[in-house]
């Protein structure tokens, strides 16, 4: 696996969206969207857990326009870049134009989330005995696709070579207190997160918090599944990919071509925004994904989610 230090990973002297003084009501993660319909308000209290609000769909990605820009990348010495860290960086700069996809519900209460965070489970090795962790990956919505992979690549290597923050207060957690003293600490830490009391330690390491989880089962030579979002924490979408598959792909002049596809699940929280906007986002990452040169270069704009 490439190793890239702090120094080769692009940073920004201003930050990506307007400082804004922390009002009552806000959170550490995120500030209280306030100009929202009517119906928006009313659903968290309705639909109170996720797994009332999940919604599911499917989508067939041609990705031959990828595989030649992952094949120029390598060329260019990204010899480890592959269809993950584009799906994620397509992610990213959809955020940056789409911004209410990366709201999160919270206390009853929607969140305009302060950052981009994804997260996603790897295998220390491809063996049934091999442990897994979580990995959390912070990203800016300027950010290139180089950036996202060279982000994703450190933050990888870094969880490979030592156990993360998660693994070790998981199992401190788990080593300090018995079965039912445990379960109270969960109950516990749920009562904070609802009222935005957990420390930031808590909320830099947690899988069950950010932006999005992204899982490849192509990895494990199986098709897309739709994953379950999670009732603890705050994320809102969970996107599945499967193995890659050959069909034919019908060409302007109508011919046929052999292209590569594979298929994308994604489960999402129906609360964060309307059917509208959700297709609007993930039409426009699918555009982004049919022509990933888009993501050479940072965003003409970032937008910034309402008030």
């Amino acid at each position: 696996m490439q190793d890239f230090r702090h120094e080769d990973i692009v940073t920004y002297d201003t930050p990506a969206y307007k400082k804004r003084r922390r009002r009552l009501g806000d959170r550490k993660e995120g500030r209280r969207v306030r100009t929202l319909a009517p119906m928006a308000y009313v659903s968290p209290y309705i639909m109170k857990v996720r797994a009332d609000t999940q919604n599911h769909f499917e989508d067939v990605l041609d990705i031959h326009n990828i595989e030649l820009y992952l094949d120029k990348k390598r060329k260019e010495g990204y010899t480890d870049m592959t269809l993950l860290h584009v799906l994620l960086a397509a992610y990213v700069r959809t955020v940056a134009e789409r911004p209410g996809i990366n709201r999160f519900i919270a206390g009853q209460k929607i969140y305009a989330r302060k950052n981009i965070e994804c997260n996603m489970v790897i295998k220390k090795e491809m063996t049934l005995q091999a442990p897994d962790t979580c990995i959390k990956v912070e990203f800016d919505p300027r950010d290139t696709a180089l950036n996202v992979y060279k982000k994703f690549q450190r933050t990888a290597g870094e969880a490979l070579a030592a156990p993360s923050d998660f693994d070790k207060i998981a199992r401190l957690l788990t080593k300090m207190l018995p079965g039912l003293l445990f379960r109270g600490a969960v109950a516990l830490l749920r009562c904070m997160d609802y009222f935005g009391l957990l420390p930031k330690v808590l909320l830099k390491v947690s899988p069950f918090h950010g932006s999005m989880f992204i899982t490849s089962m192509g990895s494990l030579g199986i098709p897309a599944i739709y994953h379950h979002l999670y009732d603890f924490g705050t994320l809102p979408i969970f996107i599945s990919y499967g193995s890659i598959y050959s069909a034919d792909a019908v060409k302007r002049d109508g011919t046929k071509e052999k292209h590569h596809f594979v298929t994308l699940k994604v489960v999402t929280d129906e609360r964060i925004c309307d059917g509208y906007y959700y297709a609007s986002a993930m039409k426009r990452m699918k555009r982004i994904l049919l022509h990933p040169e888009i993501l050479d270069e940072p965003p003409a704009t970032v937008v910034e989610d309402i008030d």
